[in-house]
């Protein structure tokens, strides 16, 4: 995405600033004050996912948000775009930037994310639909091979961005489960569109590998808040139970009549839960 495109018109633009911390010119949106919370989108996302819940929070929180590598206005670096090394990039970013996060949102492959990084520095985590799981058996072989045979033929980008029109985005987004308002979609629509930040969620998607979190994390001791909504068409709410079971300081919270894209459709309802896990976490 090119910022100088997007300027006047990125939710919350006058917000964002870009960080150069090795090796990446990274975009940040930053507001509020207070305890700092840290927000990672989804693959696919941006920092336009936390469009409507920034702004509640900010209330009481010092809120900053990140595109991701390859995603949004942060650009793609070949080879770095599994979750280890985004997780050392990130670190990195809080590093230069004199970050110390009291806790860490997370959406999807994002509250993975997170996940991992907790496991360095134990703050709460807070996720919505994590994707801790790819597939099992035979899928689980075979979708990062498809990912990457995607990822690096020259013709599938161009074909797939070209593709793209509002419709079309609007029936990929009803397929998470969530309903979330016009503008958003537009979002996502030009996202769709844009083949740097497609090939980048297509690059992060072939690189990504769980097994090794899911081995480790019985011995996370951070305190994790788990949000499902229970019409998720993406990542199926069991996820969230079993990682539930493998965490030792486990919450698990259902949203009903909520979809993959929870936070969108009910940023209220999202700052909410926010809010009261971590103050109860205070209160102890």
């Amino acid at each position: 995405m090119i910022w100088a495109r997007w300027q006047d018109r990125w939710p919350l633009a006058e917000r964002s600033r870009f960080v150069d911390a090795r090796p990446y010119r990274w975009h940040v949106q930053r507001m509020g004050d207070g305890p700092t919370l840290l927000f990672l989108h989804g693959a696919g996302g941006a920092t336009h996912s936390w469009r409507d819940l920034l702004p509640l929070l900010a209330r009481r929180y010092r809120c900053v948000s990140v595109d991701l590598p390859g995603h949004g206005f942060t650009p793609r670096i070949a080879g770095r775009s599994g979750i280890e090394e985004m997780a050392q990039d990130l670190t990195r970013l809080i590093e230069a930037e004199g970050l110390v996060p009291d806790a860490i949102v997370g959406h999807s492959a994002g509250a993975a994310l997170a996940l991992r990084l907790a496991q360095d520095r134990a703050v709460p985590v807070i996720s919505f639909n994590g994707a801790f799981a790819m597939f099992e058996g035979l899928a689980a072989m075979a979708f990062p091979l498809m990912a990457k045979a995607l990822a690096f033929n020259p013709l599938t980008v161009p074909l797939f961005t070209a593709s793209v029109s509002e419709t079309r985005a609007r029936r990929l987004l009803e397929q998470t489960g969530s309903r979330i308002d016009a503008g958003g979609a537009a979002l996502y629509a030009a996202l769709m569109r844009d083949r740097d930040h497609v090939a980048g969620a297509l690059a992060m998607m072939a690189s990504w590998r769980l097994e090794r979190l899911v081995r480790v994390a019985p011995g996370i001791e951070a305190p994790v808040l788990l949000l499902a909504g229970d019409r998720d068409g993406t990542v199926p709410p069991r996820v969230s139970r079993d990682m539930a079971d493998r965490l030792p300081d486990a919450t698990l919270r259902m949203l009903p009549r909520l979809g993959h894209l929870a936070h969108e459709e009910a940023p209220d309802l999202a700052a909410g839960a926010i809010s009261d896990f971590l103050s109860d976490r205070t209160a102890r």
